[in-house]
């Protein structure tokens, strides 16, 4: 008999720049083949997150490039639905962190092609028309998880049916397969605790593209 569970729909927050919310967006992709969900993307970003923030110098230069992708990305969604974030993510990641392509119009351009959207929306990265837009996506994501994280932040229901929002996770690389379900199940279990905020441990190798 065919499946008739419906699906839960999970909500990720994304800056299309950050290595580890690629990473993340890889495995909940894979937690889609074998749990019961369905990933919403939304776009948030780096730049405003740091915007008020003691940075060093050559962090908020890398964070002035990275305007461009972001407005895009809410061009795209204001124009064809949020949707199109999906395949659009997935072509502007796949440039920027697999095959490491110069973050310039052209990238945006055949990001935008990849994901049949139209190449004129690439006229976005140059105009502040989407940035109140961009900011309003960015707190609804932010918002329920605080300013002291990142992006993966992503928002799922609880068992109660309160939103259950959290960062994370880091993980390099992604896990594939039932693994990534079963990294599902205990990222669920621990951030829908009552009370829980936080298991961390050093960093010991970098983003990991397979």
């Amino acid at each position: 008999m065919p499946d008739t569970r419906q699906n839960t729909i999970v909500d990720m927050w994304f800056d299309p720049a950050c290595p580890w919310a690629w990473l993340a967006s890889r495995w909940l992709l894979q937690v889609e083949q074998v749990r019961p969900v369905r990933i919403r993307f939304h776009v948030m970003s780096l730049a405003v997150l740091n915007e008020d923030k003691d940075i060093p110098d050559d962090y908020r230069t890398m964070l002035a490039t990275t305007w461009g992708a972001v407005r895009v990305c809410i061009a795209a969604e204001e124009a064809h639905g949020t949707e199109v974030l999906r395949d659009l993510y997935t072509a502007l990641g796949t440039r920027i962190h697999v095959e490491k392509q110069e973050k310039d119009r052209q990238l945006l351009v055949d990001a935008l092609t990849d994901a049949g959207l139209p190449a004129d929306l690439a006229d976005a990265a140059e105009t502040d028309k989407y940035d109140t837009r961009l900011r309003e996506s960015h707190h609804e994501g932010m918002d329920p998880v605080g300013y002291d994280v990142g992006t993966p932040v992503i928002h799922v229901p609880g068992a109660d049916g309160e939103q259950i929002a959290f960062f994370g996770p880091v993980i390099s690389p992604a896990p594939k397969g039932e693994a990534a379900g079963r990294l599902w199940d205990g990222v669920l279990a621990v951030a829908g605790t009552d009370g829980f905020f936080e298991i961390k441990r050093t960093r010991t190798r970098e983003p990991i593209f397979d």
